[in-house]
């Protein structure tokens, strides 16, 4: 297997190889892309290279932003909105989740000692030093890991649609200490490593959309607790119990109807949630600091000495089974770490990095440690029940719990902005079908947002809200998902520090024996709690890696399927000495005629012939007088300008273009308008193409040649404007084994019931034909 990467720049250099570009030295303003027909060989040879450069310029495109300054501020103030609400509200019930009764100096003190350092182990070295250095092109989450393996070992088939426009990376093979060359063989020639990895890539997503559905529940209904602190006689809803007694509904209504106010105002993106929230989480934290800083000083500073190690393993040893089963209630001190690193795309390494070790950090180290002041000499052995609010100094309770209930609604938003980002970097995988994406910002361009999944969450977070009524039950099925996925992201940045970062296999090896051990002594406690409840997130998380692998292993079938149909012009179609065209004798040698007209061929390859043309020709034996494969290449930027977004480019078949539109998320680039839009660029093409000769203006305006070539043009305009676009229709092959043929059927449901990238064009339908066509898989 080929070490360098030009294998796959050539595949990519295929997509445009007969491109022929140079933009105007006259200025951007007009400044166009063409590929000259007739110009000498020396320019034909130079307007290649350029195209080349063009199409690399594309492939090396960075996503990932970089910021600086106060720009690098004000993303770390927004980051604070965002990230820390889940991690940040966990003072709100850590303490309660842990003990079922009051707990001695000793322990208290002990399991203390296991939060402060498993919050500077696990959040802090961990995550913020070293797995948010393993970004794909400045994603994050465990699925930006696999696709980040996938970019540096051939571990995946890839749509043969987009794998041109996908940089893949590789370190020469003597660049690689022996070790380390060692694992990446292994990967790419184990079929079931392979496996493996994409089972943990997808089921780590998994389980943040199914922490997703929670984390609103947990967080909301642990600040409306604190209502039972000032009216003990109102108490969570139980299922069972009667309906004349309404006041025991009273903390499920509040959390439901304020969840549902949250949901609604997803569709403002997150730019502006993150700049509206940002203030309640920095309130929050600094209240909880100050309260700890208070109880600390006020009750029993001595709860300091937990900072010390010792303690911690004396807790465990000290209570054995039982010390090692309240780590289950214990590890809710870091849920949301998982959603600091799938955020990551919204927001940026350093940003995150900033708010993190200079803010949130201290603020919950003094949040637990003045909760842990407080408890150990609270005579009435409840604070632990409620530690937030029991907590609080004298006379700022009714602040507390305005405030708690802001930043828990504030905890929510982690959750539901990292399965929008995990969600769209699956899509982007082909693990998911394509649902709406709307991108919220042009200046940080990560940041999106998904209506469908929105509504989902919402449904799910307020039926699981219904259903487990307090933080306690809601916990036990929380924890499981947490812990799974700092496991699963322990194992896949051991593989990156191994292949990609190239460090020494027994330094990787040692740093992930000693993470994985606390994720392993963590999670072994949480799956105590699957009777209790985490069933529930387990049960979620395989329906939905089911869903994901399901679909990838239709769409591999489906490529499989249309890589027939993948070939240049020339082997479609024929000319003649005497100029009439023909499809070639493969395709059964017939005469193809001209109608006259301009017919616009919606292109997904870019650089071979539509599918959608060969099956067009095929059946009417007739062809458009003028013809436009249209080709979109989207770019993961705002928008490209007007003089740099179209490439086009002729065919070998007479009276053919190829056009490929370079555009970004906010371009709209298939409006009613298409039509006109797609003639004014032929035209230009057309006398610029002409022009590169080295022709003046004035006499490219009276070549023969070019009024010739624009007369057809401008007639076929006139006479009529087609859209045409494929309706592929997908049987399953006879003889196919049951369990396959179950698998492919239910993938074939999920394609007809879901939502086509064409959802969105905007295009006549009076001028619209779809071609339907049948594929086996």
């Amino acid at each position: 297997m080929a070490d360098s990467i030009e294998n796959q720049r050539i595949q990519f250099g295929e997509e445009i190889q007969h491109v022929k570009t140079k933009n105007s030295a006259a200025g951007h303003s007009q400044a166009h892309d063409g590929i000259p027909a007739l110009s000498e060989k020396s320019e034909e040879v130079d307007l290649e290279e350029r195209a080349v450069e063009i199409a690399n310029e594309d492939l090396n495109k960075k996503n990932k932003q970089t910021y600086t300054g106060w720009m690098l501020l004000w993303l770390s103030y927004q980051s604070t909105g965002v990230i820390y609400g889940d991690i940040g509200t966990s003072p709100l019930y850590v303490y309660s989740s842990t003990f079922t009764s009051q707990p001695s100096y000793e322990d208290l003190v002990g399991a203390l000692s296991i939060i402060i350092w498993t919050l500077t182990l696990m959040v802090s070295i961990k995550y913020v030093f070293i797995v948010l250095a393993a970004d794909d092109d400045g994603e994050g989450g465990t699925f930006a890991l696999y696709s980040l393996l996938a970019r540096w070992a051939h571990i995946v088939r890839r749509d043969p649609n987009i794998s041109g426009t996908v940089k893949m990376e590789r370190h020469l093979t003597n660049d690689l200490k022996p070790v380390n060359r060692g694992v990446r063989d292994f990967l790419e020639k184990s079929k079931t490593a392979q496996v493996v990895l994409k089972i943990l890539g997808v089921l780590g997503v998994s389980m943040v959309l199914s922490d997703g559905v929670l984390t609103p529940a947990q967080s909301v209904l642990g600040a409306i607790q604190g209502l039972r602190v000032a009216q003990p006689d109102i108490s969570t809803y139980q299922v069972q119990q009667t309906a004349a007694n309404l006041s025991q509904a009273t903390i499920i209504g509040v959390t439901c109807t304020i969840l549902v106010l949250l949901f609604a105002i997803q569709p403002f993106g997150t730019h502006k949630i993150a700049s509206t929230f940002a203030p309640i989480v920095m309130i929050w934290l600094l209240f909880n600091m100050c309260c700890g800083i208070y109880n600390l000083a006020m009750y029993d500073h001595s709860v300091l000495k937990a900072f010390s190690p010792y303690f911690a393993g004396s807790y465990l040893a000290r209570n054995k089974e039982e010390g090692w089963r309240t780590l289950g209630g214990l590890l809710l001190a870091f849920t949301g770490v998982e959603a600091l690193f799938a955020d990551l795309g919204a927001f940026s390494k350093r940003a995150v990095q900033i708010s993190w070790l200079c803010f949130a950090f201290p603020c919950l180290l003094l949040a637990y440690i003045g909760q842990a002041a407080y408890i150990a000499q609270d005579k009435t052995e409840t604070a632990f029940t409620n530690p937030f609010f029991y907590t609080v100094p004298p006379g700022s309770f009714y602040f507390s719990l305005v405030i708690a209930v802001l930043a828990a609604i504030v905890a929510s938003q982690a959750m539901i902005t990292a399965s929008f980002q995990l969600l769209a970097q699956v899509m982007r995988m082909s693990y998911f079908p394509h649902i709406k994406t709307v991108h919220t910002s042009k200046l940080f361009h990560g940041q999106v947002y998904m209506p469908f999944a929105n509504w989902l969450l919402m449904i799910g977070t307020v039926i699981v809200t219904a259903v487990y009524s307090n933080t306690t039950r809601l916990g036990n099925a929380y924890g499981v998902c947490v812990i799974f996925v700092t496991f699963i992201t322990t194992c896949l940045v051991s593989l990156v520090a191994i292949i990609i970062w190239r460090h020494n296999f027994l330094l990787v090896a040692f740093l992930f024996l000693v993470f994985g051990a606390l994720d392993g002594v963590y999670l072994s406690s949480a799956l105590t709690k699957v009777p209790t409840g985490a069933w529930f997130t387990i049960m979620l998380s395989a329906i939905l890696s089911s869903i994901f692998v399901l679909w990838r292993f239709g769409k591999e079938n489906q490529w499989a399927a249309e890589r027939e149909d993948r070939f240049q012009p020339s082997h479609l179609l024929t000319t003649s000495a005497a100029g009439e065209v023909k499809l070639t004798p493969a395709f059964g040698g017939m005469a193809v005629s001209k109608v006259n007209g301009v017919g616009i061929f919606f292109d997904k390859i870019g650089d071979m012939v539509p599918i959608v043309f060969t099956q067009f020709v095929r059946k009417f034996s007739a062809r458009p007088e003028i013809i436009v494969f249209f080709h979109m290449r989207p770019l993961s930027t705002p928008s490209i300008p007007e003089a740099e977004r179209y490439v086009l480019q002729r065919t070998s078949i007479p009276g053919c273009y190829r056009m490929t539109v370079r555009h970004g998320y906010t371009d709209d680039i298939v409006t009613p308008d298409l039509g006109r839009m797609v003639i004014e660029q032929l035209v230009l093409f057309i006398t610029r193409d002409h022009s590169t000769s080295g022709s003046s203006a004035s006499s490219v305006e009276h070549s023969p040649e070019v009024q010739a070539e624009l007369g057809l043009v401008t007639k076929a305009a006139e006479a009529q404007m087609v859209y045409v676009m494929g309706k592929e229709q997908m049987t399953i092959k006879k003889g196919t084994n049951v369990f396959r043929k179950l698998f492919l059927m239910l993938f074939l449901w999920i394609r007809e019931n879901s939502r086509t990238k064409m959802a969105d064009m905007n295009i006549p339908f009076d001028q619209l034909v779809e071609v339907g066509f049948v594929k086996e898989i």
